[in-house]
């Protein structure tokens, strides 16, 4: 396995599809899923047709329409909680904000949530079993439950459609044909993964970072202008997926060490976010930061589908927290 951890190293592995493919071969399975995820684990030619489809459901047009009922939930869950003058940060408000809020795009119902969060824990983290036999163990089982759960899904969409982004995959059309059953599934697969862990991930670490540092949650407090130049800076500091992984298609070299083809390529893009010979004072948070261009999103062709709606939900979650609880 080759290690890439160098800003440089990270911007030449994630542009360069065609030599590192992000289609895995055998290991595909190893989140549980039987096909490569939509459109994550899709190489070109065939990549861009399905973001094609997909970029539209998540512009940052569809997203801004959003966010008067993002704001709403969000004060919702701070109603919990503001009169008794504390809260489990995680359990009351960083689970189930972007949860919610995922769900309700996607069009699934809410009651469904524990058992998402169940699926998840299981595909990402494998149950939290110590063994790496018992996280595959895990992630295959869960893998199992993911797809029976949207296979009943799709099939109640089908006998009654409601307005929602899995009906419209149902009727979607990637180059003139119609998406098959296993390429939807491999979509919400995907949908599961993104949706229910990396929000909620980077408001844990957004909110211990303001907890030891007073002065940026003063600024934010009294100035919520910052609020979106904190949100790409806190982004950069505690990347929510510290890193991805590639698999070398040919023979080449990254900064003189040698990667044969088939390789496996670990690139830890949380790493080249702080890697000072890439951006100046990488060592420090700065919210007056003038150029931030990080990779908490990765970059090139694989770039999030969803970052405009997680940049959304962070913006809100921050605005509204700190509207009413500036202390």
């Amino acid at each position: 396995t080759v290690i890439v951890a160098r800003a440089s190293d990270v911007e030449t592995t994630i542009r360069n599809p065609k030599i590192f493919s992000s289609g895995f071969g055998e290991g595909m399975g190893s989140l549980g899923n039987d096909r490569p995820l939509i459109p994550l684990q899709i190489d070109p030619p065939d990549h861009k047709k399905y973001r094609v489809l997909l970029d539209p459901y998540f512009a940052p047009r569809e997203m801004a329409k959003l966010e008067a009922d993002v704001a709403q939930l969000v004060n919702r869950l701070i109603d919990g909680f503001i009169d008794r003058g504390s809260c489990e940060f995680t359990g009351e408000f960083a689970v189930p904000f972007p949860c919610t809020a995922f769900l309700t795009l996607v069009g699934l119902p809410l009651e469904d949530l524990d058992h998402f969060l169940h699926i998840k824990e299981g595909i990402v983290r494998g149950h939290g079993d110590p063994t790496l036999e018992g996280q595959q163990r895990a992630r295959a089982a869960a893998g199992r439950e993911c797809y029976e759960y949207f296979e009943k899904a799709l099939d109640d969409l089908a006998r009654s459609p409601r307005d929602s982004l899995l009906t419209r995959l149902l009727d979607a059309e990637v180059a003139g044909e119609r998406l098959t059953r296993e390429e939807i599934l491999e979509i919400c697969f995907l949908f599961i993964i993104a949706g229910l862990d990396t929000v909620t991930d980077s408001l844990c670490c957004f909110w211990s970072h303001l907890a030891e540092h007073p002065e940026h949650r003063d600024l934010i407090a009294s100035d919520p202008s910052t609020i979106p130049a904190a949100v790409e800076e806190l982004l950069r500091w505690e990347s929510p997926v510290s890193g991805v992984a590639r698999m070398a298609t040919q023979d080449t070299e990254l900064a003189g060490c040698p990667v044969r083809a088939g390789d496996n390529l670990l690139v830890f893009v949380g790493a080249a976010n702080t890697d000072p010979a890439g951006i100046d004072g990488a060592d420090r948070v700065d919210f007056a930061r003038e150029s931030n261009r990080h990779y908490a999103f990765g970059g090139g062709i694989h770039r999030c589908l969803g970052s405009h709606l997680a940049r959304l939900e962070l913006r809100v979650a921050m605005r509204e927290w700190h509207r009413r609880i500036p202390r």
